[in-house]
C-alpha cells in the first residue's frame, strides 16, 4: 500500500483548520475522517497486482543498433478492473541515453478478467545478451488517492548481434570472385589452381598458359584458363587479449576485428571454402566449427555476440597449440591481432615457425587512423611532438609488420573502416595467385 500525491495534498488541505481552530489532534481527525474514509474505499476498489498474468513475447535478437520490441501480456484476473502504471526495467545499455525514462513506463488499463498488450523497444548500445530484470506495477483505485504495488520477475533475453557494417562492401567483392571464379575469363596461374576452359589468346596473356594442341586444332591460339580451387579450409582465430580491449574511433579493436571476420566469412562461403573460428586469449572463448556454407555466418555473428576483450596477456604458445588442433591439415590461418612490437617480438614470432612449416599465415590487424593523423599535424610545438610520436609509433609498426613477412607471413594493416575491405583483398589475392 501506498500514499500517493494526491492523497498528500488533501491531508495537508485538510489539516489546514486546525491550526485556526486550535482543536489538538481531535480536531484533525475530525477533520480528516472523509478523506480516511475515501482512502479506504480507494484502496479497497484498486485491482490486486501480486496475482497479475504476465507473459511476454516478442524479439530475440537484434543487430547493434537496431531496434528490438518486447510485448508484455497483462491479465486481470480478479473482479476489479486495473488502472496502473508499468515499469520494465532492462539494463541500462539497453537504451539509448536519456531515452529509458519514457520507453520503459507505460500506463495500462485492464477491464476484470480481461488483458491487454504493452510494448517497450529497446535500443541497445552494447553487443551480448540483455536480460530482463524486473517489472513493478503500481494499480490505482478509481480516485487515485492510495495505490497497491508489486515486483514480478518474467524472465527475457535479447542477443545483440554484431551490426556487420562491412556488409556493404560484399557485393563488390563478389564480383571480383566471380572474376577469378571463371564465370568471366581471365587468366590466373599458380600452384593449387583448376583448369577451367579454353579460350583465344589475346595480346597480354602468359604464352606458357598456350595449349599447343588445341591451337593445333584450330586457326586461333588457344590459351588454358583457369579458376581457383574450392574447398579450401580457412581458420579465423581472433585474439581477445588485452591488446583487442583497446579503443579505436570510441569502439574496441575487438569490433572491427568482428566485422572484418563477417566479411571474409561471406566471401569464403560464396567461394566455396570451408571457415572455422577460433576465439583466443589464455582458453578458448568461442569456437565455431564444421558448418555448412548456409549456416557459417549466422553461427559466426551468434558466437561473436557474447565476446568481450579479456584484461589478459594473451598466451602466444597455447593459441598456436591450440590453431593446431583446430587445423590438422594445411589451411588459410588468418590471425586478427595486435602489430605492437612487444606482444609480436615476445610472444607471436617465437611460435611463429610452427604455424607457417604447415600453414599459410595472414595476420590482421586494426590501425589506429588518430596517428596517422598526428603525424600530420603540425602548427605549434605541441603539434610538433605529437607529430613525433606519431612518426615513432608507425615506424616501430612498419619494422613489425617486415619481421612478420620476411617469415613469410601476409600484413594486413587498416584503419577500422578499411580493414574489412583490405582483408577481404588480401584473400581474393591469394586466390588469384593460385596460393590458396
Amino acid at each position: 500500500m501506498a500514499l500517493t500525491g494526491r492523497t498528500a495534498l488533501l491531508a495537508a488541505l485538510g489539516s489546514l483548520p486546525v491550526g485556526i481552530w486550535d482543536a489538538g489532534w481531535t480536531g484533525i481527525l475530525a477533520v480528516n475522517a472523509p478523506l480516511a474514509v475515501a482512502c479506504a474505499c480507494d484502496f479497497a476498489l484498486a485491482a490486486p497486482v501480486r496475482r497479475l498474468g504476465l507473459t511476454r513475447s516478442g524479439d530475440t535478437t537484434a543487430r547493434l543498433g537496431d531496434p528490438a520490441d518486447i510485448t508484455l501480456t497483462v491479465t486481470n484476473p480478479s473482479r476489479r478492473p486495473l488502472r496502473a502504471q508499468l515499469r520494465d526495467a532492462w539494463p541500462p545499455s539497453s537504451w539509448q541515453p536519456g531515452t529509458e525514462t519514457d520507453a520503459s513506463r507505460h500506463r495500462v488499463t485492464v477491464p476484470p478478467g480481461e488483458r491487454r498488450r504493452v510494448t517497450t523497444r529497446l535500443r541497445p548500445t552494447r553487443r551480448g545478451d540483455h536480460r530482463s530484470d524486473r517489472i513493478t506495477i503500481r494499480s490505482y483505485g478509481p480516485l487515485g488517492l492510495f495505490s497497491r504495488q508489486a515486483a514480478h520477475k518474467v524472465p527475457w533475453t535479447v542477443r545483440v548481434l554484431p551490426p556487420f557494417t562491412s556488409r556493404k562492401h560484399l557485393p563488390s567483392k563478389l564480383a571480383r570472385l566471380r572474376e577469378l571464379d571463371g564465370r568471366t575469363s581471365v587468366l590466373t596461374r599458380g600452384e593449387g589452381t583448376e583448369f577451367d576452359s579454353l579460350r583465344e589468346y589475346v595480346p597480354g596473356d602468359d604464352t606458357r598458359s598456350i595449349d599447343w594442341r588445341a591451337t593445333a586444332r584450330n586457326s586461333t591460339v588457344a590459351v588454358r584458363t583457369w579458376r581457383p580451387e574450392r574447398d579450401r579450409h580457412i581458420l579465423l582465430v581472433l585474439d581477445t587479449g588485452r591488446t583487442s580491449a583497446g579503443r579505436v574511433d570510441d569502439a574496441p579493436r575487438l569490433d572491427a576485428s568482428m566485422d572484418a571476420a563477417l566479411l571474409l566469412a561471406a566471401l569464403a562461403s560464396r567461394a566455396g571454402d570451408r571457415l572455422d573460428l577460433l576465439a583466443y586469449d589464455r582458453r578458448v572463448r568461442a569456437r565455431v566449427q564444421g558448418r555448412t556454407a548456409r549456416d557459417v555466418l549466422p553461427s559466426l555473428v551468434n558466437a561473436m555476440a557474447t565476446l568481450e576483450p579479456e584484461l589478459v596477456e594473451t598466451d602466444a604458445r597455447s593459441l598456436t597449440a591450440a590453431a593446431l588442433r583446430a587445423a590438422p591439415r594445411r589451411s588459410l590461418l588468418v590471425l586478427m591481432t595486435t602489430l605492437d612490437a612487444a606482444p609480436v617480438e615476445e610472444g607471436l614470432l617465437p611460435v611463429l615457425p610452427q604455424l607457417t612449416r604447415r600453414h599459410m599465415v595472414l595476420v590482421a590487424s586494426v590501425a589506429d587512423p588518430r596517428i596517422a593523423r598526428m603525424a600530420a599535424s603540425r602548427g605549434d610545438v605541441d603539434a610538433v611532438y605529437e607529430a613525433a610520436a606519431a612518426a615513432h609509433a608507425q615506424s616501430e609498426r612498419h619494422r613489425t609488420a617486415e619481421q612478420l613477412r620476411r617469415h613469410g607471413v601476409t600484413v594486413v594493416d587498416a584503419t577500422p573502416d578499411d580493414l574489412a575491405p583490405a582483408l577481404a583483398d588480401a584473400y581474393l589475392a591469394l586466390k588469384a595467385a593460385g596460393r590458396l
